[in-house]
């Protein structure tokens, strides 16, 4: 079977940091920090009182008032982004054969506030008082539902559901479908917005959040020595994939191309990664074989970078175990430093920042760097963005459960 190229031509987020994708960059730049105080839920009970939080986001600037009431935050997002990227693509969609074009879209947990919000209801009022769109607001799978009902895209069409991996697998099934012509075009990439009381308990209960609660601006700092936890965020973040040749047959603007994808498990703990990073490892060997390139050609990795003591320290160890000596060449940064950590939604807004790196010969810094950790040596772009021409990437995403993806990038040649 002839593979084809795949080449990502429109891009959409709703971010911590800016609710699209000009603002989202300008943003990632300069270091513009993300995190701040609790607002959408009471802080009162719990021990974190910092997320961060999409900012200035009426859906009713963009959705019908009455659907927003029957749409989940995370779906508002979804759709919100969609519509960015469809639009930035230039792409018209009444013109291309639509049984072939899909949507893939991510969300790690789906809609617990609505889930928390029902189940009050219940308790109150009995069943009667739930409402009759309690499961289609839950369900993960619905952004991509509503998506492929509002552009009338009538082919692949599901969730991925692996948690903060989840965005990524997206991204990476989309491109195993138009690369092996099962399509000529995908929405692919995920959202979330669980910040809410049982979210905020639960990952509290696994000591998986910083407690910075005094001084939100430093408290995403990957790879420092005193990170002491991730920072919940919330957004969204949707690429429009197409195959190559379509994608020049309408003179598309193209951001950039994946070229491959590494998928592995790490068949070890519910929530730890594996002990020197063997799983994140492979699925960065995967993607680069995949693509058909040497570690030495690799010249930047956005990182998971979540600034959990643990999870950085593995990554770390994974990097230097693919690359050997070449790993203190690289560059890597952290998106989460700015934007904290999106959960399911994760990987798409990455891998939006990579190819933005990658057109503009930018790579963001990973903010709030203070004191090294010695077992986190590498070149994190530390607290101010660089100018480096760069031709190939990695973006990396993993979950718990053991679920790792990397992406690999190449800014577009003919």
């Amino acid at each position: 079977m002839e593979l084809k190229r795949v080449v990502v031509t429109g891009m959409g987020v709703i971010t911590p940091i800016g609710n699209n994708v000009g603002t989202f960059w300008q943003n990632l730049q300069v270091g513009t920090n993300g995190v701040g105080p609790l607002t959408l839920i009471d802080p009162g009970p719990h021990k974190t009182k910092i997320v961060a939080e999409v900012k200035d986001f009426d859906p009713a600037d963009y959705i019908d008032r009455k659907e927003v009431r029957r749409m989940e935050r995370f779906t508002q997002f979804a759709l919100v982004a969609a519509d960015e990227a469809i639009v930035d693509s230039g792409i018209d969609l009444s013109s291309v054969d639509r049984d072939y074009f899909g949507a893939i879209v991510a969300s790690g947990i789906g809609g617990m506030p609505t889930f928390e919000k029902q189940y009050l209801n219940y308790l109150e009022g009995g069943p009667r008082k739930v409402s009759p769109f309690f499961v289609p607001m839950l369900i993960s799978d619905i952004s991509a539902g509503y998506i492929s009902i509002k552009h009338g895209l009538k082919g692949i069409n599901y969730c991925t559901t692996s948690a903060c991996a989840s965005a990524s697998h997206a991204i990476g099934e989309a491109f195993h479908a138009i690369r092996t012509s099962r399509a000529i075009g995908m929405l692919a990439g995920g959202s979330e917005a669980s910040i809410s009381n049982m979210a905020l308990s639960g990952f509290n209960a696994l000591q998986a959040l910083s407690t910075r609660n005094d001084d939100p601006a430093t408290a995403s700092r990957p790879f420092d020595l005193h990170r002491d936890g991730f920072v919940i965020g919330e957004g969204g973040g949707i690429l429009l994939l197409e195959e190559l040749e379509h994608a020049k047959s309408r003179q598309a603007k193209i951001y950039g191309e994946i070229v491959g994808v590494g998928f592995t498990a790490d068949a070890y703990h519910i929530t730890a990664p594996i002990p020197g990073g063997d799983g994140a490892m492979r699925a960065m060997n995967i993607a680069m074989r995949d693509a058909g390139i040497a570690p030495e050609q690799v010249e930047y990795i956005n990182a998971h970078g979540t600034s959990t003591p643990y999870n950085d320290k593995v990554e770390t160890e994974a990097i230097r175990k693919s690359f050997g000596e070449y790993a203190c060449k690289l560059a890597v940064s952290s998106t989460k430093s700015m934007i904290g950590h999106l959960l399911g939604a994760s990987g798409a807004v990455e891998a939006v920042a990579t190819l933005l790196g990658l057109c503009h010969g930018i790579i963001h810094p990973t903010i709030n760097y203070e004191t090294p950790d010695p077992e986190c040596d590498l070149n994190y772009t530390p607290n101010k963005a660089i100018k480096k021409n760069f031709t190939w990437a990695l973006s990396n995403s993993f979950g718990f459960g053991g679920h790792n993806v990397c992406l690999a990038f190449k800014k577009f040649t003919e």
